[in-house]
């Protein structure tokens, strides 16, 4: 028997009565189990009769054995039978427990919030594509050469800006040497403002082997606080000057880089790859903008657990892509000058969107009994199989093992929502005034700086 209480908040108690029967059934199980620690004058290791085991440490003694037994079957069948949805774990109060009667206990635990649907079906949303130009194919080509660009040291030739210099140096505050303020063969690409303000800029023009001395204040707010806002003095010495040496963009080049024979099919092929990635963005934010606005649409009273939670999963995220980094959190912190919990917090109202957007999805998905069959995580975990070339039986059993069955069927189930919702939307054109705004600021962009000025001055 069930009794079903909502309290405060997305609080709900269930108080729980296990039949006698049950209960003296769990106390035997938990005698056998008990009885085999303890020594009495008079008996053999677990030989003491329970009736003498009871009379002499007293019934209590197998209460807890017992409801390890009891509690985590009854709160399962009441959650089953109530149709609730937990979302932490539940505190348990112990009501009545005593041989011969029910087992009493009451379970007070946070549930899914109910979501106040709005309105996700004919929701508007501006979204324009654009087409793939010439223009960027060519950028393309460019990073593309820059990537396979080789370094040529020069002999006689001055550093310029996007030069790598490779350098020693020595700071002096005072005329006193400072800590961290001295290096050897120290590699500086110029212009890319990675050095205190105005040291690179003091360097253009150097020579190899040349020496200079070079005068610089530290930001007011610098990451040292001993050394923010004070003056310095480098004297440096010019190593190396090293010189990106781009590749031409021809036929061999291309056969160097891909399969294809010919720079124009490079080209052809090079447009077909972008505007498939193209494609993919642009449904990736029509995707973003739909479903925060069905998200605005809707109210949840989103609860804290799910934050905290939300956050964790964010953090781990981060903490993996920092390893691939060769990175850990500990030196994150000290590069970005937070703690850890610093960290959260900025991320806090990030988190609690998220876990809104889940919620008013997830109750979409209800409304419109949109699920993940047998069918569907077959043919995902087929697919898995064929893009590592393994046998989809072997990865089905191996993904049942790690737990993963139920994050594909997740996964299908949202992707299955987010479809029904842009099937289910209007796509309208971006507002004329904002399209014009965003040429004039496109055009102003690709306009050399000579002819803003002369405009500004107009």
């Amino acid at each position: 028997m069930v009794k079903l209480e909502k309290i405060e908040g997305n609080k709900i108690q269930l108080e729980m009565e296990v039949p006698k029967e049950q209960v003296d059934e769990a106390l035997e199980r938990a005698y056998r189990k008990v009885v085999k620690k303890i020594v009495l004058p008079g008996f053999r290791k677990g030989k003491v009769p329970r009736f003498v085991l009871e009379k002499k440490l007293g019934p209590e003694i197998l209460y807890e054995d017992a409801l390890e037994i009891l509690l985590p079957k009854a709160y399962g069948d009441a959650v089953k039978d109530t149709k609730i949805e937990p979302i932490d774990q539940p505190k348990m109060d112990l009501v009545q427990m005593e041989k011969g009667k029910p087992l009493i206990f009451k379970a007070t635990v946070e549930v899914k919030p109910e979501v106040q649907l709005g309105q996700y079906i004919g929701v508007e949303v501006e979204h324009e594509t654009k087409e793939i130009t010439d223009k960027d194919v060519d950028n393309y080509l460019e990073d593309l050469r820059e990537q396979h660009a080789r370094l040529v040291t020069l002999e006689d030739e001055a550093a310029q800006k996007d030069d790598i210099v490779e350098i020693d140096f020595k700071g002096y505050i005072d005329g006193k040497p400072f800590e961290g303020g001295d290096a050897e063969g120290y590699s500086l690409q110029l212009g890319q403002g990675t050095f205190i303000p105005g040291f690179e800029d003091q360097l253009m023009g150097a020579t190899t082997g040349e020496e200079r001395e070079i005068k610089v204040t530290f930001p007011e707010k610098y990451h040292k606080e001993d050394l923010a806002g004070k003056e310095a003095l480098f004297k440096v010495k010019v190593n190396k000057i090293k010189r990106k040496e781009l590749p031409q963009l021809d036929e061999d080049f291309v056969k160097e880089i891909s399969e294809e024979e010919t720079l124009a099919n490079f080209r052809e092929k090079v447009k077909k790859d972008l505007a498939e990635r193209r494609r993919q963005q642009e449904k990736m934010i029509l995707e973003s903008k739909l479903v925060e606005k069905i998200a605005d649409n809707a109210s949840v009273e989103v609860p804290n657990v799910l934050v905290e939670r939300e956050l964790d999963r964010m953090l781990h995220e981060l903490e993996y892509y920092l390893r691939m980094q060769g990175m850990d959190l500990e030196q994150y912190e000290k590069l970005v000058g937070h703690s850890l919990d610093k960290i959260k917090e900025e991320r806090r109202e990030e988190a609690a969107k998220k876990v809104k957007v889940n919620l008013v999805l997830d109750a979409i998905g209800i409304k419109e009994n949109l699920t993940a069959e047998e069918a569907d995580v077959d043919e995902k975990i087929k697919e898995i199989a064929e893009k590592q070339d393994d046998d989809p039986e072997r990865v089905k059993v191996l993904f049942t093992k790690q737990g993963r069955i139920d994050i594909i069927k997740t996964e299908i189930r949202y992707r299955k929502i987010i479809d029904f919702l842009v099937k289910n939307c209007k796509i309208v054109p971006p507002a004329k005034e904002k399209v014009d705004s965003e040429a004039n600021n496109s055009e102003d962009n690709d306009m050399p700086e000579s002819e803003k000025k002369e405009g500004e001055a107009s």
